[in-house]
């Protein structure tokens, strides 16, 4: 650690944990309790969502046996400094799924931002939503979904599962580690003022620096060479004209 100042340490007895057997999206349920004036650092888990949701309004395959996990944080930190949690979120999920891949397993590495991917096929994704509540409180809900034993079939790019890698683990314990391992990089994370230590933790896991990569942006597409990232966590990109790009949200590809 740093010699940053903690702007409040949290501890596992302080978050909250409620498991349902089935919801539209854990994310949307979090942002009901949010409306309703529960407080943060609530954990949801579904054994199975109806309207799962990934990035982009996409669909998330939600069906039983994997894992779908939503994290309620209430005012988690100033806005100018939230960029960096979906870099703090990766490293607490990797972390986690760390903890249960057999040895001998294919690289388990973070493709910008906060996608894992064994063996260079996707295992999960992560949805970061927000919303101000009436009372003035800033709700951020953390989506988590994690390929466990089953994958989506004819997926847009490779895609395994943890069964498929080894590790033959379920939902339900593979959550027991993120939720221990969430604890340990938020507070590193520390309200943004630690995102110099994360941003540190995700380059040593990241997968494809200094490759080749083609990103979709919402109105245009970049090509270039992944030249990491900056201390704020955004993607820099050299182009192949010299130039250098910083990009804050985009679909990253290789090759």
């Amino acid at each position: 650690m740093t010699g940053l100042n903690k702007v409040g340490r949290k501890s596992l007895s302080g978050f909250r944990h409620e498991a349902i057997d089935e919801v539209g999206s854990t994310n949307e349920e979090c942002l009901a309790r949010a409306r309703a004036g529960q407080g943060g650092d609530l954990w949801i888990t579904a054994a199975r969502q109806t309207g799962g949701r990934a990035r982009r309004g996409r669909t998330w395959v939600s069906e039983r046996g994997n894992l779908y996990a939503s994290l309620l944080l209430i005012d988690p930190a100033p806005l100018q400094r939230l960029g960096s949690l979906p870099l703090a979120v990766a490293v607490a999920l990797r972390s986690a799924v760390r903890r249960v891949l057999p040895v001998g397993a294919p690289p388990l590495e973070v493709k910008w931002p906060n996608d894992l991917l064994i063996g260079r096929k996707k295992m999960s994704g992560i949805l970061i939503e927000g919303e101000f509540l009436p009372d003035g409180r800033h709700a951020v809900v953390v989506g988590i979904g994690v390929n466990v034993r089953f994958k989506p079939d004819n997926p847009l790019y490779p895609v395994t599962c943890l069964l498929d890698e080894g590790a033959t683990v379920f939902p339900e314990e593979l959550f027991a580690h993120l939720f221990e391992a969430m604890v340990d990089v938020l507070n590193i994370w520390n309200e943004g003022l630690g995102t110099a230590e994360v941003t540190a933790l995700w380059r040593d896991m990241a997968c494809g620096i200094g490759e080749a990569i083609t990103v979709n942006l919402s109105d245009r597409v970049l090509r270039g060479r992944f030249a990491g990232i900056d201390d704020q966590g955004l993607l820099l990109l050299e182009t192949d004209d010299g130039r250098r790009e910083t990009i804050s949200a985009g679909d990253v590809f290789f090759g």
